[in-house]
């Protein structure tokens, strides 16, 4: 066996650091940067020796490196990895699938640790024939596993991928030597080609294409060809390739984003689970296919919950509508009304959401087996989409809010009867634009004759001299909480009135509020630049508003008791 050996002027303590990378992952060139350093010695992959030994793999070359290197990993990690050295630092290059139970804690807790990953879409394709490539030897959840461990023992580690190296060498490396507080050298930029001392035994078997470099080479400007034999391994291991890529030290052009990560309007929201077809999945697992109606064209309904209390407020209301859609829309498949009730129940529970909190529920067509407007490509059945968030009221329902008329009016039934409740929302989205770019809440739309439909999200009404009136829901949708207000407003001994009105009659109003399930009841305190009534919230507002409040206190659909 070969045992490193304490000589003369060797450094009692040197400090480690280890790479941990998956196969093919540019490992080796980041081994030959760290090499050429005057400040470090390296070491190619100490612990394999080891892990052929404890998983009894066959290697072409594996009675050589039997007797030639340690397959001891105690021994190897006491004596090789952490013994005494002649350099200030050692580089260690680790194989994560090389990371096998039974080895000391000590390789975990000592040193500086950071990940390389590579794209197993990059990996596959390059595989030799020497090894047939496994989910095991990729080396993913070895590699994750690694990240979790380190994270518990003193924080998340340092991850680069090899799409940086190949993209912004310098900045790479730059950043990378940061994190692991050592000065950066120029030298580690360019090595000369062919073999090198430092090379494993495997070196003939697998560096050839390392061996012609002379530095981190630009990827090629287009990718071969996927081998479709992998693709379960590709499927297995590319979500793991991804959760490790959130956590990448975003060092160069390549991977940054022009943006940066937005602050969410409610931070507990950035951890949540929606329903997705038939499952839970977290926040950013929570997708829909590619071939999904709702992606092809918008084909899509969907609802609005409020949860008051422990109560989901007009659920039945809802659903009745969501189906009422589905129905107009001709969806073939779609799933059972207690189906999409448990989804929502079960959805609620497990986020722990009882109250304040809003779901977006969306049934599309479903996915297709292949692109294409038709129908008849949905084979599959309909998407149920639950989406629960904490939410807080969207609008100032105490000091009220601004309008402005939009140019873009609302569609005709001739075109897209809105009472069909749609997720092809352009229309009321180009509103939406104007009453941004107008620095208001919403903007109200109006229908082909120029008469008051609604705003983009919310139905409308209007006071004057004791009278409440709304525009009829021929243009605009019938919402359900424009229903239960109406209703109220009879309650309230009010003289409700349903019919066309023009937009002068909303500038010159006593009174103008908005409905919807998350606005509630929006007091419009502006329209246009003109004050409606006073520029105050108004008497009635505040008295409906009241009687809505208490509506939701007293009724809805009980959640289940998970106990």
């Amino acid at each position: 066996m070969v045992e490193q050996s304490k000589q003369e002027g060797d450094v009692e303590v040197v400090e480690v650091i280890h790479v941990w990378a998956t196969t093919r992952s540019l490992s080796t060139g980041l081994m030959y940067s760290f090499a050429q350093r005057d400040d470090m010695e390296v070491l190619d992959e100490p612990l394999y020796a080891n892990f052929l030994r404890v998983t009894g793999f066959d290697r072409p070359y594996k009675e050589e490196l039997l007797s030639k290197m340690e397959p001891d990993g105690n021994k190897v990690i006491k004596e090789v990895i952490f013994g005494p050295g002649r350099k200030k630092y050692r580089f260690c290059k680790h194989i994560s699938k090389e990371w096998v139970p039974g080895l000391p804690s000590d390789l975990m807790k000592k040193g500086k640790h950071f990940i390389l990953i590579h794209s197993p879409l990059d990996i596959l394709p390059s595989f030799e024939k020497i090894i047939p490539p496994s989910f095991q030897e990729l080396g993913f959840a070895n590699l994750m596993s690694i990240y979790n461990e380190l994270s518990e023992l003193g924080g998340p580690p340092p991850i680069i991928d090899a799409a940086q190296l190949q993209e912004d060498p310098e900045a790479t490396i730059r950043g990378l030597c940061e994190d692991l507080n050592i000065p950066f050298q120029a030298a580690m930029l360019k090595w000369e080609a062919g073999p090198k001392p430092v090379d494993g035994i495997w070196a003939p078997w697998w560096y050839k294409s390392v061996h012609k470099s002379t530095g981190f080479e630009p990827a090629r400007k287009y990718p071969v060809p996927f081998p479709f034999s992998h693709y379960d391994l590709l499927e297995q291991s590319l979500p793991l390739y991804n959760l490790l890529r959130r956590h990448l030290r975003k060092s160069s052009g390549l991977l940054k984003s022009p943006l940066t990560p937005p602050d969410l309007p409610v931070p507990a929201n950035e951890k949540l689970l929606a329903w997705v077809g038939d499952e839970l999945l977290p926040r950013d697992s929570a997708k829909v296919s590619v071939f999904d109606s709702v992606v092809q064209g918008g084909d899509s309904v969907w609802e609005g919950l409020t949860v008051y209390s422990g109560k989901i407020f007009k659920l039945d209301e809802h659903l009745d509508r969501l189906f009422d859609s589905a129905k107009a829309l001709a969806f073939k498949n779609v799933p059972a009304r207690e189906e999409v009730k448990e989804a929502i129940f079960r959805t609620l529970i497990r986020n722990g959401m009882f109250d304040n909190s809003h779901i977006r529920l969306s049934l599309t067509r479903g996915k297709k087996v292949t692109s294409g407007m038709s129908p008849e490509f949905n084979l599959y059945g309909c998407t149920l989409i639950v989406l629960a968030e904490w939410k807080p009221p969207v609008y100032d329902n105490t000091k009220g809010v601004t309008l402005v008329t939009a140019t873009t009016r609302r569609n005709s039934p001739n075109n897209l009867d809105s009472k069909i409740h749609h997720n092809n929302l352009l229309n009321n989205i180009l509103a939406k634009i104007e009453g941004n770019n107008a620095n208001t809440a919403d903007a109200i739309m109006l229908d082909k004759d120029g008469y008051v439909s609604e705003t983009n999200a919310t139905n409308i009404f209007l006071v004057k001299k004791g009278r409440v009136l709304t525009p009829h829901a021929d243009y605009c949708l019938p919402g359900i909480t424009r229903a239960t207000v109406m209703d109220l407003v009879v309650k309230e001994k009010l003289v409700l009135e349903e019919r066309r009105i023009s937009l002068s009659e909303f500038h010159t109003a006593d009174e103008v509020w908005t409905t919807g399930t998350m606005g509630e009841l929006t007091p419009v305190v502006k329209i246009d630049g003109r004050d409606v009534g006073d520029g105050e919230v108004g008497p009635v507002t505040r008295r409906l508003q009241n009687a809505y409040k208490k509506l939701t206190e007293d009724s809805g659909v009980p959640i289940p008791n998970p106990a």
